[in-house]
């Protein structure tokens, strides 16, 4: 029996790395073992919960990376090949820079995995692996989508979260976003019957949290479709999850879907506000985003009892040094349950990243700086220092106790879930931005 060994590297400087309070699991690699034949031996080694032994024994190796993790996906890659174990990589980032990948890797997987995997893994049997898999038309279909086996996840030092995927693609191809690009610029839905009976095989993680059974529909926008949300939202409700996922602010305007929301055991939904600049907003093509809205948007939300994430990015070209005490005064009046904020960064394969490489504003070209918490580019009404003071400062105010608890005092969401959470970012970003200062006077001293 041949050994797969898959692998997700560590994004060593990301905010979302090894010491990220909350460890999520890696969906993706469990796709790709889903689509694995059955006479493969699989392992997967996340980095980001347990050590990679670059000796251990494979036929072949698979690596997915995003950006902030590539450099680490390399050099992993070059060891394995060092060794004549034959190494395939694939995810966004190789997606978009083929070339700068095959300088590391024997074959790449452009775009999604389902309908290209199964040729890879038999071309590799024949030893006739091509150097890069890709779709010759559009994109591959979602229904008959292969369960992901958790089994393959026991006793990994994750949170007590399924992952579930219902649709892929968006249509709004934001400037600074890459799903337009990799996945489609329409929404495509998986079937209910599908999605149903991947829930219903879910098995609940032994965990020392109170939560066990909780759900992350990692959609970009959980109600895109929206007969589909209603019949998924429906079907769900006699299984009594505990459910997350990701919605746009349009979801304020639809009763019937709030409701279900609630109704199937919705605790939160992340939004991406993303700025209070209705101009930034027209400039990314997010005018559907409208500002002076937001504070109904939340209110309604909770009126359904329905936590909110409120994501935020800072940087943008409208965005002045008064936008941190705008947005920290934002968040905390408008009692969003969680805050999530990032730095604009420019990745391969956005329209963000071909007009700073055209204005020449890239600054950086460490991907492993790319990680939404460093400043690799050139702000245009800031320095990159202030920017990223404060990037900083806004976390630390958004999370400090008093805040945290007038923002959630009353919301009348689900606090068992929600205290934990802003306690564990509060953790993170102490150590994320302490380490950031620590590095910052290392390198003073040796100038």
């Amino acid at each position: 029996m041949k050994k797969l060994l898959l692998v997700s590297p560590l994004a060593p400087k990301s905010f979302l790395g090894g010491d990220f309070y909350f460890r999520l699991p890696n969906l993706g690699l469990l796709k790709v073992a889903a689509l694995t034949p059955p006479d493969w031996q699989i392992s997967i080694i996340d980095e980001k919960v347990e050590t990679l032994d670059l000796q251990q024994d494979a036929d072949l190796v698979g690596i997915t990376a995003m950006t902030p993790a590539v450099k680490r996906g390399y050099e992993i890659a070059d060891s394995f090949r060092a060794r004549g174990i034959k190494v395939i990589m694939g995810g966004m980032h190789v997606s978009k820079l083929p070339d700068e990948a095959l300088q590391h890797c024997d074959s790449i997987v452009v775009g999604e995995a389902e309908q290209l995997w199964d040729k890879v893994v038999d071309d590799f049997k024949r030893g006739e692996l091509k150097s890069i898999y890709q779709h010759d038309n559009g994109y591959p279909s979602l229904v008959n989508y292969p369960a992901p086996n958790w089994g393959l996840y026991e006793r990994k030092r994750y949170l007590p979260v399924h992952f579930i995927e219902t649709t892929r693609g968006c249509p709004h191809n934001c400037e600074f976003c890459s799903v337009t690009d990799s996945f489609g610029g329409k929404f495509r839905n998986r079937p209910v019957d599908e999605v149903e009976r991947e829930i219903q095989h879910l098995k609940p993680f032994e965990s020392r949290f109170a939560l066990k059974n909780v759900v992350f529909f990692v959609d970009d926008n959980i109600i895109s479709n929206r007969k589909h949300a209603k019949e998924l939202l429906e079907r769900i409700i006699p299984y009594h999850l505990k459910w997350t996922g990701q919605a746009s602010t349009q979801i304020a305007k639809n009763d019937e879907i709030l409701a279900l929301c609630k109704k199937s055991g919705c605790m939160g939904l992340l939004i991406g506000f993303e700025t209070l600049s209705s101009n930034n907003l027209v400039k990314m093509g997010k005018t559907f985003n409208t500002p002076e809205n937001y504070l109904d948007v939340i209110k309604k939300l909770h009126d359904y009892g329905i936590g909110v994430n409120g994501a935020f990015v800072l940087g943008f070209d409208h965005d002045d040094e008064s936008v941190f005490d705008r947005t920290i005064e934002f968040v905390i009046k408008a009692k969003l349950d969680v805050c999530y904020f990032t730095i604009l960064t420019p990745y391969p394969g956005t329209r963000l990243y071909s007009q700073l490489s055209r204005e020449g504003r890239i600054i950086d070209h460490d991907w492993s700086n790319y990680n939404t918490n460093n400043v690799v580019f050139m702000p245009k009404l800031m320095k990159p220092e202030k920017l990223l003071d404060g990037f900083h400062r806004v976390l630390k105010e958004s999370f400090s106790y008093s805040a945290i608890f007038k923002r959630l005092w009353g919301n009348g969401t689900y606090k068992n879930f929600f205290y934990p959470m802003n306690f564990g970012f509060r953790q993170t970003i102490k150590k994320t931005i302490k380490h950031k200062q620590e590095f910052s006077y290392g390198q003073g001293s040796r100038s």
